[in-house]
C-alpha cells in the first residue's frame, strides 16, 4: 500500500490548463486508490489562473493552494508548496499539461525499490529542437560534473520523500538541482521513463536565457555538494599553492638579488625581472583566497540559509 501523496504543483499564468491537470490527477488517484492532497502554487499569475484555482479548492477538500505576491521562481514555489504539505511523499508536476499524472503510478513503484527521489525522464520530448539539444547537452554536463547519473536533470515530474525536502533547501533556480543536492545528503536517486506531452495551451516559460544561468547555478551546485560545510577546503587550498608559490619565486628574487650585489654585477636588475610581479601577485592572490575561506567557514558556521526566498499574499483552503 502506497503512502499518502502530496502534489505540490507551480502555477504560472495557466488559466487554460489547471482546471485539466486538476481532473487527471483526481482520475489517476481514484482509479488507483491513493489517498491524496493537492497544493497549488500561483507563481504571481497575471491571467485567472488564481480564481480559477479558489474555485478548485472550494469545490474539493483534498486542494488547496497558496499565492505568491509577485513571480519568486519555480524553486521559491516547490518550497513554498512542500512547506504545506502533510503527506510523507511529495510529488512534483508542472501545470503546462506536459507531464502526464497517469505516470504517478509508475513512478511510486520505482520509490518502493527503496529510493528517496525518483526523477521523471523524459525518453520522448515533444519540444522543439531549440530545447531538446542544450537541454541534452546540459544533462551530460550535470551528471559528469556531479556524479548524480539522471538522463533528465530538468524534468519537474519527481516523487520524493518529505524528508528530502526537509534537508534541502531550495533557492534562486536550484529546482533543477533537487537530486543532486539531495544525493549529496545521502539520498537514494532513481529515474523512470515518463510520457511527455506536448504543450497543449500557452507559450513555454523558459528560453535561451536560462542556459547561461543554468551553468553558473551549475558551478555553484558542484561548490556546495563538494565543500558545502568546508569552503576552506577548495578556497583554502588554492590560496595555499597561489601563496607557495608566490613565496618561493619572491625568495629566489631575494637570492637572485644578494647574488647580483656580491658575485653577479652583470645580471639584469630585479625589478626588471617579471618573477617578481608574478610572486608578489601570487602572495596577494593566495592571501586573498585564504581570508576568503574563513569568511565562508565564517558564513556556514552562522547558517545564513534560513531566510526565507519568497512572499504569501493569500492562502486558499
Amino acid at each position: 500500500m502506497n503512502p499518502a501523496l502530496s502534489f505540490v504543483i507551480p502555477a504560472l499564468n495557466e488559466e487554460d490548463s489547471i482546471e485539466q491537470l486538476h481532473s487527471e490527477i483526481l482520475d489517476v488517484c481514484e482509479k488507483n486508490n491513493l489517498e491524496f492532497e493537492i497544493v497549488f502554487v500561483d507563481d504571481g499569475s497575471r491571467d485567472s489562473t488564481w480564481p480559477k484555482i479558489q474555485q478548485l479548492c472550494r469545490d474539493h477538500d483534498s486542494t488547496r493552494a497558496i499565492r505568491f505576491r509577485q513571480n519568486f521562481g519555480k524553486a521559491a514555489a516547490l518550497r513554498a508548496g512542500a512547506a504545506e504539505t502533510k503527506n510523507p511523499l511529495i510529488v512534483t508536476m508542472d501545470a503546462d499539461l506536459q507531464d502526464d499524472p497517469a505516470e504517478v503510478p509508475n513512478l511510486l513503484e520505482k520509490l518502493n525499490e527503496g529510493f528517496d527521489v525518483v526523477s521523471g525522464w523524459k525518453q520522448v520530448r515533444n519540444d522543439p529542437l531549440g530545447k531538446t539539444l542544450p537541454s541534452k547537452v546540459f544533462n551530460k554536463l550535470v551528471s559528469w560534473l556531479t556524479g548524480v547519473k539522471l538522463q533528465d536533470h530538468n524534468c519537474g515530474f519527481k516523487v520524493y520523500r518529505r524528508e528530502v525536502f526537509d534537508e534541502v533547501k531550495l533557492y534562486g533556480e536550484m529546482h533543477r538541482f533537487v537530486p543532486v543536492l539531495a544525493a549529496a545528503r545521502g539520498f537514494r536517486i532513481a529515474q523512470v521513463a515518463v510520457n511527455h506531452r506536448a504543450r497543449q495551451f500557452g507559450v513555454s516559460k523558459y528560453g535561451l536565457t536560462r542556459l547561461p544561468k543554468g551553468f553558473l547555478d551549475l558551478l555553484t551546485v558542484s561548490f556546495l555538494t563538494g565543500f558545502n560545510h568546508r569552503p576552506q577546503h577548495v578556497l583554502g587550498f588554492a590560496g595555499l599553492i597561489s601563496f607557495s608559490l608566490g613565496f618561493l619565486g619572491v625568495a629566489w628574487m631575494s637570492i637572485y638579488w644578494v647574488l647580483r650585489m656580491t658575485m653577479f654585477e652583470d645580471w639584469e636588475p630585479v625589478h626588471r625581472r617579471p618573477i617578481l610581479l608574478y610572486s608578489f601577485g601570487g602572495v596577494l592572490l593566495g592571501a586573498q583566497l585564504l581570508c576568503m575561506g574563513f569568511l565562508a567557514e565564517l558564513i556556514v558556521a552562522k547558517n545564513a540559509d534560513t531566510q526565507i526566498p519568497y512572499s504569501i499574499t493569500e492562502r486558499e483552503d
